[in-house]
């Protein structure tokens, strides 16, 4: 991972003290007896994990008026102190960046948006100093050190080396993000794919917490998909586990950026509808509102454009339960938008694709701003903050 080097960590530096802190920062407060149900610790294991991180001041413990008014010893519950830290979280897109300052819980405190004038590593890189020099500002009105900077890019990121390797949305390929923005910023930088960010933020602090296996499908600007297996964020081998954007599921559909043909993304991705729609018209639609307005108009062929792109994203969805079999999968990112026009095609499309029970997977909807995909950032930031670094 590159850093620049901690001053100050969350003293989890055992496997069971990181299973502690992050079930008490998903689920808490929780009692030691709830912590030791949710972990499988022992009560000795949960109170040897817990006294050092109450002793600094990341976990505190409370009072519960119920439990002081019945008989025998009161159960105190534990809670992480929010307040006891600050991250920044950066998303990255093509057009935009958006930088937000959470507290330990990932609560957002301050959001900050700033448009692209340029895509290229320096001028991107200007911007997130920007950003994030008006949020050290605004951390110090809080009184607490900012601990760590998340950035989520789109594309092929590693993010063990901090570096982006190919990004189709900035055009960007083999950029140490991390190094940089760490030169920069002065701060411990952690970089990881923008989906897979937004996942260990469903995972800790929305509809994935505490669901042990789950899929999250992103449709917008591309068809990305964030895995959670066991517990853990999977990234794969190579770091690109889950590009369900990538699937060819028809070999005579359009060419696909990647040099594919017929990939979910070449169909379902916002570039491929708004190009459709562009021919099946004969308008001259240049951006995705435009698009959907004509759908919503009923204009027969965009409403068959967004259909086919409901079937690929559904067929995509099956794939996934039926080599996974997770729990739930949640449909998200900034293409919700048109989930009206094509929400039957998904449907029937997975349906229709799942095998046998695997159909009984959970499929629900979660539309999210931008500045959930900081936070999902910030997340990452806060994971290598406690020593979590998948």
């Amino acid at each position: 991972m590159h850093s620049s080097p901690r001053t100050d960590v969350v003293p989890a530096a055992t496997p069971a003290a990181s299973l502690v802190f992050t079930t008490v920062l998903s689920h808490g407060p929780l009692t030691r007896i709830e912590i030791g149900r949710r972990t499988a610790l022992s009560p000795a294991a949960v109170t040897k994990a817990v006294r050092p991180l109450m002793a600094a001041g990341y976990l505190v413990e409370g009072v519960d008026e119920e439990a002081r008014a019945s008989l025998g010893r009161p159960a105190n519950p534990v809670r992480v102190d929010g307040g006891r830290a600050l991250f920044i979280g950066v998303k990255v897109t093509g057009d935009e960046i958006i930088a937000v300052l959470t507290d330990l819980c990932c609560r957002i405190r301050v959001a900050r948006h700033v448009q692209l004038t340029a895509r290229d590593p320096g001028a991107v890189l200007a911007s997130i100093g920007g950003l994030v020099q008006e949020l050290l500002t605004e951390a110090e009105g809080f009184g607490v050190q900012v601990s760590g900077l998340g950035l989520a890019v789109s594309g092929d990121v590693d993010r063990v080396a901090g570096v982006v390797r190919y990004s189709p949305f900035l055009d960007w390929r083999d950029v140490p993000l991390a190094e940089l923005a760490g030169t920069v910023t002065g701060l411990p930088v952690t970089v990881d794919n923008d989906v897979r960010a937004l996942t260990v933020a469903e995972q800790w602090f929305g509809a994935g917490a505490g669901v042990s296996d789950f899929a999250l499908v992103t449709v917008g600007a591309g068809i990305g998909c964030g895995l959670v297996v066991h517990g853990r964020v999977v990234s794969g081998a190579h770091g690109v586990a889950g590009e369900i954007g990538h699937l060819s599921i028809d070999p005579l559909g359009p060419l696909c950026h990647c040099g594919n043909t017929g990939c979910v993304e070449a169909i379902a991705g916002d570039a491929a509808i708004i190009r459709r729609v562009r021919e099946v018209t004969g308008l001259p639609v240049t951006d995705s509102a435009q698009a959907l307005e004509l759908a919503h108009q009923g204009d027969p062929g965009a409403r068959e454009v967004y259909a086919r792109a409901g079937e690929a994203i559904g067929r995509a969805i099956g794939a996934v339960v039926n080599v996974l079999g997770p729990e739930r999968v949640i449909i998200s990112g900034e293409g919700l938008a048109a989930y009206d026009l094509f929400a039957e095609q998904i449907r029937d499309a997975f349906t229709a694709s799942a095998f046998g029970t695997a159909a009984q997977c959970d499929v629900m909807t979660r539309p999210l701003p931008f500045e959930e995909w900081a936070r999902g950032a910030a997340a990452t930031a806060i994971q290598s903050f406690i020593g979590i670094d998948t």
